[in-house]
């Protein structure tokens, strides 16, 4: 019989067997016994200390973005489990695997509202259409071994997501003699045969089909089995709203980006194609254009949807084919779908192609005569910088805002075909992503990691760079400082033009901030600084932060801020 040990030393052997090496968090009472499991198994899996709970959570959902495999999250009671939701609900909306654990009031006190008291199963849980796969509550020691590999199973099958596990503190402290149970792996749903036999007749029906690939549960060998699919069949291949690493952005047959602010000429061949082959993604607001681009319920296009979860199928759109698989098994049986030697639709995929890269090539801002500077620092021209230095395995992070435009329109990833996923971006629109979600890269996998910040985004988590050199991750981050909250302020000027309110920031000296969390720190204000600093940053010891105040006016990678506000106001408003 195995010798008993405290359920939480068990809790930390449970994660070990499922071959967890990395757990982020911020320490609480109500879990002391976790700590102490971690303490007594440091030689096996390190206990990331981070700053506040929201940038643990989303360090954790970007690791699990990166392996495929749950990230996990440590967070106290009421306040620590608030905090972290907003990572619960980014890895819900990314289709990310992820497991948090919350420390909570012993059961002698619980339902009493004690201090810091939440009924988790009412905030996270699905059956209020919260944002959790699952939510459970491990009262039996003896039980936990059961409850972490449904919880990892769960995270990992169908459509990937969050599972929520809660850890009374006084279960925490009781001993057990219950060993952890061998490590889960997702159940791979396979194509039907019929289905496939279907799809190519559809294709063979087809004169300008599109690829829309994205969403969770992408590996290198996937990917690679989708580039072969559509090389075999011509076809164009887009990639859906931030998950622009799914199809190497270099391939000749590579169309661009399905999300916000589209290539206008993108947007018009989804409109067009008589044929969508949606791979992988949910088909949710940003990547169907606010459900225009697709139609819901029913878009004119004919559409095939092959999702890993039967719940996602049919839920927004009715497709004229649904497939059920996981992105594994569905690319390796689209990859072997037989082509015939002419197809009608090559002149359609050049085309497409050709759109993208002319996308890609400097034009004049709307508002701005064409000759006209586009700001003392050219972002066009400092993505093309990032470009040249950053090796095709960096890692790129950024949150939510305008911001992340430049790099999401003019940064040309190679993606997971070529053996990494390169592209951690939030598609639920949190701010306060990018920083910790580099910092959870760097320490995951070692590689580079670049983060694009906006002022009012690194703010919500820049104290994550503490993390950072408390626990030797480095990552090298780029502020673009406009002094306001760019998303919020265009969209402020289209509807209630010259009437700001709410949108301005008095900012701190970041580049002092980032010393003082142990970050080497340069502001550059011309665009002919740019090289040298990031040089640097490459060769630093430390992570790097590189500031460069923008002008306020240079809103978008499209048009300035008072084209917005004129338009507004000639159309009335």
């Amino acid at each position: 019989m195995s010798p008993s040990q405290p359920a939480g030393h068990l809790i930390v052997e449970c994660l070990i067997a499922q071959g967890v090496e990395l757990a982020f968090g911020v320490p609480g009472e109500s879990f002391l016994a976790v700590l102490d499991g971690f303490h007594a198994h440091g030689d096996r899996i390190r206990f990331i200390v981070n700053r506040q709970e929201g940038g643990a959570a989303f360090m954790a959902e970007a690791h699990g973005k990166l392996t495929n495999r749950p990230g996990v999250c440590f967070v106290t009671r009421g306040p620590g489990a608030t905090n972290a939701s907003i990572g619960i609900h980014n890895a819900f909306q990314d289709s990310t695997p992820m497991v948090l654990f919350v420390g909570d009031v012993g059961s002698d006190f619980r339902d009493r509202e004690a201090f810091q008291e939440v009924d988790y199963a009412s905030f996270f849980g699905p059956s209020t259409k919260g944002f959790a796969k699952r939510v459970e509550r491990i009262d039996d020691a003896d039980r936990i071994p059961e409850y972490v590999a449904r919880a990892f199973a769960t995270a990992v099958n169908g459509r990937p997501g969050p599972v929520v596990l809660v850890l009374p503190e006084d279960m925490l402290r009781s001993t057990t003699a219950a060993r952890p149970l061998k490590r889960v792996e997702a159940v791979a749903a396979w194509s039907d045969p019929g289905s496939l036999r279907t799809l190519r007749e559809l294709l063979l029906a087809s004169s300008r089909p599109l690829v829309i690939a994205g969403g969770g549960g992408w590996t290198p060998q996937s990917a690679q089995a989708l580039q072969r699919f559509a090389e075999n069949w011509k076809l164009p291949v887009a990639n859906a709203f931030r998950f622009q690493d799914t199809f190497d952005n270099h391939h000749p047959l590579y169309a661009g980006d399905v999300g916000i602010a589209i290539n206008p000429k993108l947007a018009a061949r989804v409109r067009e194609s008589d044929l969508i082959l949606a791979i992988g993604p949910r088909l949710g607001e940003m990547t169907t254009g606010g459900y225009t681009l697709l139609e819901a319920p029913k878009a004119k296009q004919t559409l095939v949807h092959i999702h890993a979860s039967a719940e996602e199928l049919n839920r927004v759109y009715q497709a004229d084919l649904a497939i059920n698989a996981g992105m594994a098994s569905a690319a390796r049986s689209l990859e072997v779908l037989s082509a015939p030697p002419e197809l009608p639709w090559e002149d359609w995929t050049a085309a497409a192609h050709a759109d993208y890269l002319a996308n890609l090539e400097p034009q004049p801002l709307a508002g701005l005569p064409a000759e006209a500077p586009r700001g003392a620092v050219d972002m066009q021209a400092v993505v093309a910088l990032l470009q040249k230095h950053l090796p095709p395995e960096t890692a790129i992070t950024n949150g939510a805002g305008n911001f992340a435009s430049w790099v999401h329109r003019y940064f040309r990833y190679h993606g997971l075909a070529k053996g990494h996923k390169t592209q951690l971006a939030p598609t639920s629109g949190a701010m306060g992503y990018g920083v910790p979600a580099g910092i959870a890269a760097s320490l995951a996998t070692g590689r580079i990691a670049f983060t694009i910040a906006g002022d009012g985004d690194f703010l919500m988590n820049g104290q994550e760079l503490a993390t950072a050199a408390q626990h030797g991750g480095k990552s090298i981050v780029v502020l673009l400082n406009n002094g306001m909250f760019g998303t919020i302020r265009m969209h402020q000027e289209r509807e209630y033009p010259t009437k700001v309110s709410g949108t301005a920031l008095r900012n701190p000296d970041f580049c002092a901030l980032a010393r003082a969390y142990g970050y080497a720190a340069e502001k550059v204000t011309e665009t002919a600084q740019f090289e040298a600093a990031l040089l640097r940053a490459l060769a630093a010891e430390t992570g790097t932060l590189i500031e460069i105040p923008l002008d306020p006016e240079i809103i978008t990678t499209r048009g300035t801020l008072s084209a917005i506000t004129r338009s507004a106001r000639d159309s009335g408003r």
